[in-house]
């Protein structure tokens, strides 16, 4: 590996950069160098323009106990035990409400902040956590791609960005990241990294690496998260062929040199605004800190985790749902502290829904289709698209009205003003008038 003193003088981006960016490995500084060298202005960024916040809700949320049909009697019928009665929600329409945990996102809706997506999935749909969630990470339903939506965005429409051009707070970098030049940064595993090179051994870090991204024997079975997929090219939200090594080694010294310069101007930044203990919370305060230094990033990536309700869901699943309301509501209300509120729109999705009835453990199972949030001043507030049906089903699920990328390709192309969609997307989807 590199010292940090190598990769400082490695080249004139890196060292221009160093007070506030990651030092990526040597040829990444050359590359950006190379795109940045004849600009005639330096790119849009989240300093000066308009930011996306993506959070995954992992484990595949419950869309119907979300976005209850509760004027569709199916749906009671199907969910004797955890159907959510009409006092215990939030109306929106005659057919829909939000379920009651989530207050905030009421009052959003009624005041045209918040867009919510029905039906949201892809063709021919997986119900593998590992795969699903790949599929979503790269917007490719064959699940071959090498890189991601987002890596592909700061490829194509990012030159000669910032490395924070995106920013995880994964415990790894997302697939969405995998890019052929830029990945963004991942700032949520310091100590994990630290770790696997404490002893100095590379077999341990290769071991750790197989582990982390083999797939799960029982992948139908309760999780915290979403599972981490490999894609084809062998990395997780890394370069186009970097190896294994190569990939942990230039996190390893994102994280250390990158962590305490980005958090010291996040820390700049007070607010009046109190934020609760979970870890959702922690990380979007960051965010938001981050906003109001001035980082130049375009993406920030966050999770939530434990929607894999396959068991007992009622009471955790309304918990879940509760603690992402209480995130939001502390998030915006430090963004609008701030006036950056009109620069941030957040999107929320997860692998896949749940099945419309429930199981014999209280819970559900895995799904096809479901719902997805669009948040902000910045976004065409009410529901979008059509409620699926609960009973023209395929084997047992709802099938999707909105395909995902469509959803994506409105934000690219309308918030984040990329100026051609096809080489990020792969071709280019029906818009739809999410942007206000």
């Amino acid at each position: 590996m590199k010292t940090r003193r190598d990769f400082l003088r490695s080249t004139v981006l890196g060292a221009s950069a160093a007070w506030t960016v990651p030092m990526f490995i040597e040829r990444t500084f050359g590359q950006l160098h190379e795109e940045a060298r004849d600009l005639a202005i330096q790119p849009i960024t989240g300093k000066d323009d308009t930011i996306l916040i993506v959070l995954q809700l992992a484990g595949g949320n419950d869309g119907l106990n979300t976005l209850v049909p509760y004027a569709d009697d199916t749906y009671h019928k199907s969910r004797p035990r955890l159907a959510k009665k009409e006092k215990d929600i939030i109306k929106l329409s005659d057919h829909v409400g939000l379920n009651g945990s989530m207050p905030f996102l009421g009052s959003l809706f009624k005041e045209g902040d918040l867009g919510i997506i029905q039906g949201v999935g892809y063709p021919n749909p997986n119900r593998s956590h590992f795969v699903s969630t790949s599929i979503w990470e790269t917007a490719d339903t064959s699940n071959h791609s090498p890189t991601g939506w987002l890596g592909r965005y700061f490829d194509n429409a990012c030159p000669g960005a910032d490395p924070t051009v995106g920013i995880s707070f994964n415990k790894t970098q997302p697939e969405a990241f995998g890019a052929v030049k830029n990945p963004g940064v991942c700032l949520n595993s310091p100590e994990l990294y630290r770790w696997i090179y404490g002893g100095g051994e590379k077999a341990q870090a290769e071991e750790f690496f197989a582990n982390l991204n083999k797939p799960d024997d029982h992948d139908d079975e309760p999780t915290d998260g979403a599972s981490i997929a490999m894609p084809a090219g062998g990395k997780v939200g890394g370069i186009t062929g970097e190896g294994n090594l190569a990939f942990l080694e230039r996190v390893a010294l994102d994280a250390r040199v990158s962590s305490k310069k980005i958090l010291e101007l996040a820390s700049k930044h007070q607010t009046s605004i109190r934020y609760d203990g979970t870890p959702l919370a922690r990380n979007l305060n960051l965010v938001s800190r981050m906003i109001a230094g001035g980082m130049p990033t375009r993406v920030y990536y966050v999770s939530h985790g434990g929607f894999d309700t396959h068991n007992q869901q009622l009471n955790s699943h309304d918990r879940l749902l509760g603690q992402l309301d209480s995130a939001l509501k502390s998030f915006f209300a430090d963004l609008k502290e701030q006036g950056n509120d009109k620069r941030v729109v957040l999107m929320t999705f997860s692998e896949f829904g749940r099945r419309v009835s429930e199981n014999a453990s209280a819970g559900t199972d895995h799904g096809k289709a479901s719902c997805l949030f669009l948040a902000g001043p910045g976004i065409k507030g009410g529901l979008h698209g059509t409620h699926p049906s609960l009973t023209d089903l395929s084997e047992g699920d709802i099938q999707h009205t909105v395909d995902f990328r469509s959803v994506y390709g409105t934000l690219l192309a309308d918030w984040l003003k990329a100026p051609n969609i096809k080489p990020i997307l792969g071709a280019n989807y029906p818009k739809m008038g999410l942007i206000g």
